[in-house]
């Protein structure tokens, strides 16, 4: 007889769906999907392992309405253990990580979808906005294509319903974000930048759905400014892989860039998705950024489709070793090595954190870099490591000379490739 496996996985047995009304699933394209999609983490809530005991068919249903996140909660199961201690609670460990208002009747949430879609509105301040051309619909054939709106709103704990919908939003940060955790209510530093799809039905009425959003801590910075410090960022998986997180990441950036009293966005411990989102959205706005180009690099760097650096082509003789191609030199305040006064004046314009800033121009030096010049190459190579010794300082003092320096120059070729694979992403 085959032994009975009471044993289910909580990242499959939980289901999430982002609901809409009718009216506005009539609008969607043949590919677009909300509903069914499942957590990457469950172990904030049921435990290290994300096991739940006690079950056969376990499915653990949670919807929200699309758009104001009200939920609804349903537990499933063909067969359940006998009353035991180690029988787990699911409803009852869940229901401590939701607001205590979710539905448990159907037709009463599917109701409530219905009246939702149309009352909601985006609580705080539009700050931004773009437009993604409509997914085409299994049975249109218009020769047009409409667009979809996308809009940003900056939130904080003093607009008016905004807690108790951050209540409801917050449970996507323990299911999507590694070592997440719920921020505290009692703590006015925190701004809120919220992400919604802004959709046309077919009578022309606009709802919202909700998308993703960032949470970001204001706090003090001699003598008479704030930093900002981004801590959580999230995009739910049907909006994922489409631009949208690059998108919200940089209504932040230009948050912090125009509001004079904030002298520096910080991120708090990015993920290494989110540090390639931040690095090919901040790389490519140095890129665009036609006088950092061209005191950087020199005229050649800047074309006039937003200071892309070129890679010179040439059928001229090849330079001597250690002669400069003319790519590389030495005119542009990048170097190398870089001009270190000029460089902190353009961090500080831009209100970017000291070793994000001094990854960018790394990554922008080596994209510049002839590597026939090896003069040139060995300034750079010289100007990484002496900040890769900075920075793992504590570490490398505990080794010897000769261990010491195979280390850097280990760290210095993995970093160079890393830059390669990032520079790939923004051609």
């Amino acid at each position: 007889m085959a032994t009975v496996d009471w044993t289910a996985d909580a990242n499959e047995a939980l289901t999430l769906s982002l609901v809409r009304a009718e009216e506005d699933k009539q609008v969607l394209g043949g590919e677009e999907t909300y509903e069914e999609f499942h957590p990457t983490f469950t172990y904030p809530i049921y435990g290290e392992d994300e096991k739940i005991y006690g079950y056969q068919d376990l499915v653990i249903d949670l919807r929200f309405t699309s758009g104001s996140l009200a939920q609804y909660l349903s537990v499933r199961y063909t067969q359940k253990l006998d009353a035991s201690t180690t029988v787990d609670n699911v409803e009852g460990i869940l229901k401590e990580f939701i607001p205590p208002d979710y539905d448990t009747d159907e037709a009463a949430f599917l109701t409530r979808v219905q009246e939702d879609a149309v009352s909601f509105k985006p609580i705080g301040s539009p700050i931004h906005t773009y437009t993604r051309p409509v997914p085409s619909t299994s049975g249109s054939r218009s020769a047009t294509r409409e667009v979809v709106e996308y809009e940003v709103y900056h939130a904080t704990w003093s607009d008016p319903g905004f807690r108790e919908y951050h209540r409801r939003m917050q449970i996507f940060i323990l299911l999507y974000i590694e070592a997440g955790s719920y921020i505290s209510e009692d703590d006015d530093a925190w701004h809120f930048f919220v992400l919604y799809e802004k959709r046309k039905r077919q009578n022309g009425t606009k709802t919202y759905h909700f998308i993703g959003y960032s949470s970001v801590y204001k706090f003090y910075c001699f003598p008479e400014k704030h930093r900002l410090r981004l801590s959580q960022f999230v995009i739910v998986p049907p909006y994922q892989h489409q631009g949208h997180g690059s998108e919200l990441y940089k209504t932040i950036y230009n948050y912090a860039l125009l509001t004079p009293l904030i002298s520096e966005l910080t991120v708090e411990d990015p993920a290494e998705a989110f540090e390639d989102l931040r690095d090919r959205n901040d790389l490519r706005m140095l890129l665009a950024n036609e006088n950092f180009m061209k005191e950087g690099f020199g005229n050649q760097a800047v074309s006039h489709g937003g200071g892309k650096v070129r890679k010179r082509k040439t059928r001229a003789r090849a330079n001597p070793m250690g002669a400069s191609s003319g790519i590389a030199d030495g005119t542009g305040k990048m170097g190398p090595p870089i001009d270190k006064a000029w460089s902190e004046t353009f961090r500080t314009q831009l209100k970017m954190a000291g070793r994000q800033w001094q990854r960018l121009t790394e990554m922008l030096t080596l994209m510049h870099l002839n590597p026939t010049d090896v003069q040139a190459a060995r300034a750079y190579r010289l100007q990484v490591k002496e900040r890769l010794y900075r920075f793992n300082f504590e570490i490398l003092l505990q080794l010897e000379k000769e261990e010491r320096l195979e280390k850097l120059e280990e760290t210095f070729q993995s970093l160079r490739e890393d830059y390669l694979r990032i520079l790939e992403m923004i051609k």
